[in-house]
């Protein structure tokens, strides 16, 4: 298969999961997306690939932004102000890692994200 050919099934599964998603699923998928570009990020940097490197990381911020983005703010909640800095925080660790060239602060990251991703999985098979 093509890469073209896979980014154009890629595009249509990702707007066919999202059409009828709930908040919490959208928030999975976009999860799973950003942990999809980080290894692609850790691949890029070990191979020095370092223009791919840099645009997948950019990648990486913009999906981290647009999590931070998504969190209703006014609500004033502790949790949400916390994963406001756990998102700013991983964003941090990226631009030092594309900078330093450091595939183990992507793999933070990597944790990071999993540790959250794993929790939201779980709301979402105890409240549907």
């Amino acid at each position: 298969m093509s890469y073209e050919a896979y980014r154009s099934y890629h595009t249509v599964d990702v707007q066919a999961r999202t059409a009828q998603a709930s908040p919490v699923q959208l928030v999975l998928i976009l999860t799973d997306g950003l942990l999809e570009e980080l290894a692609r990020a850790r691949a890029h940097i070990v191979a020095r690939r370092y223009e791919a490197k840099a645009r997948s990381l950019d990648r990486c911020i913009d999906m981290l932004n647009g999590l931070s983005s998504a969190l209703d703010t006014e609500s004033g909640s502790e949790l949400v102000g916390n994963l406001a800095r756990l998102y700013e925080y991983c964003a941090h660790r990226l631009c030092q890692a594309g900078i330093k060239l450091d595939p183990t602060m992507v793999d933070e990251v990597v944790g990071l994200m999993t540790t959250l991703r794993n929790a939201w999985q779980a709301l979402q098979e105890r409240h549907g």
